[in-house]
């Protein structure tokens, strides 16, 4: 068996998506599709699952042509696709997520479901609660439900677009070897990924895209460079931190209680100085996303104290924080930091410091143009925010931010982007951070922790571990600290 593009276009207005792409990929290899943000991948994948139609091209399994007007197609042919944010209803049960789309019609045998999840999971070694909330899941959990389904429906070609973003590195060893368990039974499993360390770890052959086009293909291993260059055209150089001299206190928690849902911190103190790069490690779920909405103003401390500049903004708005210099960059992207449906111009112009009753909308687009040009975003002034790639959704909350901040709060600042767009993230953040700006992040990788900040959070259960001097820490020692474990 093998999967055959053959010629694909897609444009989005003037966007080419995809142009003129064609490979193949033969069963039984994990066969990974790398590339830069905004290079094509995942709108490419999303024709192949049925996802979007295509405005050209063939899509060939196992000799057949297939036409695939949604996915119910796909998954007729054979063909799953695992999204970077799992589709997953929320309110409903692990149980019901599972059934979705399962046979049977509007009579639903739920007892034999049950022990199909139970049966399909254990064979990768996946537990779930059937009855438990799909909202309690964490995204790794969520992505093993999504897997197990979409193998009960009987998919034959898995496709994973992004899948280790967000998801803790317990998890993704978990995930890796459940991807090579498949391939080895014959699978066809296309990787999707900008990650090159992962694709030098778990993939067969590699084909890179860029700027919508197929540019190379190569077998694994091979040497990084080449991969990097085909990526961009070009071999990058890290930002570098740099040292700054910090300054006077900006952020400042005073013997501070938070609670939110299951989590707990207390008796936390901290004090944050301006020009300091502060990162928060942790497994996922461990306190760092409650900490950071405590010092935006979106969770109202149990007791103690937040103070910004000296003001004490204790059990204030989240507006009084944005007046005083705070500004907050979410890790849900379109859940909490964009509008879906909204264009970059649209955006912009919301977020500028024209209080005109009346919007200028010809000098929104232009101002939409020069911010798309400054930051490297592809993608136009009408283009809509769900349009864009990750990548290219997080340079427009980039573009976004105020020019002049006292305290800049992140989760995951990087999640989900290419090298070449990280290095240009942190490029832009570090500016700000010699300008005065302190930053606290939360971050999942630990070369960005330990690379960018002055001093890391460790949590664990939510109370703070330790916090360590980065300069002086290792990744062992950091990654046994956020498994609970001190280094022996």
């Amino acid at each position: 068996m093998s999967l055959e593009l053959r010629d694909i276009h897609k444009s989005f207005g003037p966007i080419r998506a995809n142009d003129g792409v064609s490979l193949t990929v033969e069963a039984g290899t994990l066969h990974a599709l790398l590339g830069e943000n905004g290079a094509g991948k995942s709108t490419l994948m999303k024709i192949v699952s049925g996802f979007i139609s295509a405005d050209s091209g063939e899509v060939i399994l196992d000799g057949q042509r297939l036409d695939l007007a949604s996915p119910k197609d796909a998954i007729r042919a054979g063909i799953g696709m695992l999204h970077q944010d799992p589709l997953v209803f929320l309110p409903f049960t692990v149980l019901d997520n599972f059934l979705l789309g399962g046979p049977g019609g509007v009579r639903v045998d739920r007892r034999a479901g049950a022990g199909d999840l139970r049966e399909t999971g254990e064979r990768f070694g996946f537990a779930f609660d059937p009855d438990a909330p799909v909202r309690s899941l964490t995204v790794g959990e969520r992505q093993q439900l999504e897997i197990v389904r979409l193998l009960w429906l009987g998919a034959s070609v898995l496709i994973l677009d992004e899948p280790t973003t967000g998801i803790s590195a317990t998890q993704r060893v978990k995930l890796f070897e459940t991807l090579r368990s498949l391939a080895g039974e014959g699978m066809i499993v296309i990787f999707v990924s900008h990650k090159l360390e992962e694709v030098e770890e778990l993939c067969d052959r590699v084909t890179v895209m860029r700027r919508g086009k197929a540019v190379g293909e190569a077998e694994m291993p091979c040497p990084t460079d080449r991969l990097v260059e085909m990526m961009f055209g070009k071999v990058l150089v890290e930002a570098e931190s740099g040292k700054v001299q910090a300054g006077d206190v900006v952020l400042e928690l005073d013997s501070v209680t938070l609670r939110e849902r299951a989590i707990t911190t207390t008796d936390l103190s901290l004090s944050v100085r301006a020009g300091e790069v502060v990162g928060l490690a942790g497994l996922e779920g461990s306190g760092q996303r409650t900490l950071l909405r405590a010092c935006a103003g979106l969770l109202e401390p149990a007791s103690g104290r937040v103070r910004i500049g000296g003001r004490d903004l204790t059990g204030r708005g989240y507006r009084d924080f944005l007046a005083a210099g705070m500004h907050y960059l979410p890790a849900g992207r379109l859940e909490e930091g964009l509008v879906a449906g909204l264009t970059v111009a649209e955006h912009l112009a919301l977020t500028g410091d024209d209080r005109r009753f009346f919007i200028d909308w010809g000098e929104a687009r232009r101002l939409a143009a020069a911010r798309i040009k400054d930051n490297f975003i592809v993608g136009a002034p009408d283009s809509t925010a769900d349009a864009l790639s990750g990548g290219n959704q997080q340079r427009l909350l980039l573009a976004m931010m105020p020019p002049n901040l006292r305290l800049l709060l992140m989760e995951h600042p990087t999640r989900g982007l290419d090298i070449e767009s990280a290095d240009w993230v942190w490029t832009q953040l570090l500016r700000r951070r010699h300008g005065g700006t302190a930053i606290v992040f939360a971050s999942a990788d630990l070369d960005e922790l330990l690379r960018y900040s002055d001093r890391i959070l460790v949590f664990f259960a939510g109370e703070v571990l330790r916090i360590l001097d980065a300069r002086e820490t290792t990744g062992e020692e950091l990654g046994h600290l956020i498994g609970g474990k001190e280094l022996v």
